[in-house]
């Protein structure tokens, strides 16, 4: 028997090289049965990442109702099911080019896919009709929100029939679309649509997502490095509150809301502990909604992974907050900014800049205008700067080097030389008066426009709250001061008496338990 035995071992010790290719493979004790041979041979294997989004029933309308795509595929599926799966890959190769953070063609299609042959999808697939595997449904996102379909309706959501390989699907979109996409194509390589973010006004208007990402972002920042301390707290408070008032993105503004009602009981702590970034509870508030930060940019998406991104998307948001504060809360904005930047941006030569340009203001802001007009010469001293720092080291994007800003294209009227002979130079005679109205359009506006777009494509849904707070947003300048006024005094009553109810409830003594 022992013999038996040893016979068998050395075959397994000669086979196993062979098997391998080499001794060195053998890491792990060997395993007799053929699924763990098999699952051994699969680890070996280097997983492709998916980019058609998974969804089941309790995230099917959360992920759909937050994406910026204007339209979106579902994909119904089986996992058993072989034609399934030897079309995953065909899908696949259409979805890179839409989805995920490294997508050419990223915030025009949501590809996603549901698996009917798990049973909390069972009710699901069964609102979409679905009789065949695989099934792609196109259409709006909105109109897949508790929605269903029926091939006998009129809808908006659609059958893609003829999409069973990656260039039958694509062509498909293309009618749609009127587009060229091909599954060729390479991110970055159409330097002629990079430019359009600088000479398509309305492109800005897709920036409230970026504006999103940079705000999330910030916030994450600050938890990771540890930046709330007990001297940084109040300054931190006082940019959430401008926040909660005039971000453009209504989630943002709920999401801060929420932060700031908690806040006292965070400020309690922090007088035990020298930091409350490392306190677990401020880590659980997103503030701008679960779905932020998405991992992409779009209006502020550079050509290379390190430039653009973060500090585009910041700079529009100061931008965004410049043009929607009132003339009474100019001075205060203004503060904000600047103790911001100070204590939380973590570029430190960046940081240092800045805070010479808020240092060289010696008298206060009075009007709304002034605040804007000098966030937009800052932005550009900043641009001069880095021109020449990232020509001499070539570290700029070439597919957005930095210039002076707006460019002639993109607002003649702000320019009163006709000759474009002296913008080289930086002697650019600014008519300031049209500069104002510019930024006014640009980073207020046009938002109002996308507002309009985005109630167009959800077929004027009333409850559509983002769109409405959006909206509300956009236009909050033209509030009559006597009005502002008025609202004003009653926010600060009733500020007051939240405050006081609340200590009321802090020092009430706990109700005695039956028990």
């Amino acid at each position: 028997m022992s013999s038996v035995v040893s016979i068998i071992v050395t075959i397994l010790v000669v086979c196993a090289p062979i098997a391998g290719g080499s001794s060195s493979v053998i890491s792990s004790p060997i395993s007799f049965g053929s699924r763990s041979i098999l699952r051994s041979i699969e680890k070996g294997k280097a997983e492709k990442p998916d980019y058609a989004v998974e969804l089941n029933a309790t995230s099917f309308d959360s992920v759909l109702k937050e994406t910026p795509a204007t339209y979106a595929i579902v994909e119904f599926f089986a996992h058993w099911c072989p034609a399934c799966r030897n079309y995953k890959p065909q899908y696949e190769k259409v979805a890179k080019l839409f989805n995920g953070a490294d997508a050419v063609h990223p915030g025009i299609i949501l590809m996603t896919r549901v698996d009917c042959a798990l049973k909390i999808n069972t009710d699901l697939c069964d609102k979409f009709s679905v009789g065949q595997y695989p099934m792609l449904l196109w259409g709006p996102p909105s109109k897949f929100l508790s929605g269903s379909w029926n091939p006998k309706d009129k809808s908006e959501i659609r059958s893609i029939d003829k999409g069973r390989t990656a260039e039958l699907l694509l062509n498909w979109i293309n009618k749609q679309l009127n587009g060229s996409y091909s599954l060729d194509d390479k991110r970055f390589e159409n330097e002629q649509n990079l430019h359009a973010n600088v000479s398509d006004p309305g492109q800005i208007a897709r920036a409230v997502y970026d504006v999103e990402e940079a705000t999330s972002t910030a916030f994450n920042i600050i938890l990771d490095h540890k930046m709330i301390k007990p001297d940084t707290w109040a300054p931190l408070v006082k940019f959430l509150q401008l926040l909660v008032v005039h971000h453009p993105s209504r989630r943002c503004r709920k999401g801060t809301a929420e932060i700031l009602v908690d806040f006292d009981d965070f400020s309690a702590d922090n007088k035990k502990s020298p930091n409350v970034g490392e306190r677990q509870p401020l880590r659980n508030y997103k503030i701008c909604g679960n779905d932020v930060p998405r991992g992409y940019w779009m209006f502020c998406r550079g050509s290379r992974n390190e430039t653009r991104g973060f500090s585009c998307g910041l700079w529009v948001l100061l931008h965004s907050l410049s043009v929607r504060v009132s003339d009474g809360e100019t001075e205060m904005a203004f503060t904000t900014i600047c103790d911001f930047i100070h204590n939380f941006f973590i570029c430190e030569e960046c940081r240092q800049h800045f805070n010479e340009m808020c240092s060289s203001v010696s008298n206060p802001f009075k009007k709304s205008r002034d605040l804007i007009l000098w966030l937009w010469k800052a932005h550009n001293k900043v641009n001069e700067r880095l021109m020449k720092e990232e020509a001499s080291a070539d570290t700029g994007d070439p597919m957005f080097p930095k210039m002076i800003w707006p460019a002639r294209q993109l607002c003649p009227s702000c320019y009163r030389s006709k000759s474009s002979k002296d913008d080289d130079k930086n002697e650019i005679d600014w008519d300031e008066d049209e500069v104002y109205k510019f930024l006014i359009g640009y980073y207020r506006e046009t938002l109002a426009t996308f507002v309009k777009v985005n109630k167009q494509l959800n077929n004027n849904n009333p409850d559509s709250a983002f769109a409405d707070d959006l909206a509300v947003s956009a236009h909050a300048v033209v509030v009559p001061i006597g009005a502002a006024l008025a609202i004003a005094v009653v926010s600060c009553l009733f500020g007051a008496l939240a405050c006081y109810w609340r200590q009321r409830q802090k020092s009430r003594k706990p109700r005695r338990s039956w028990n």
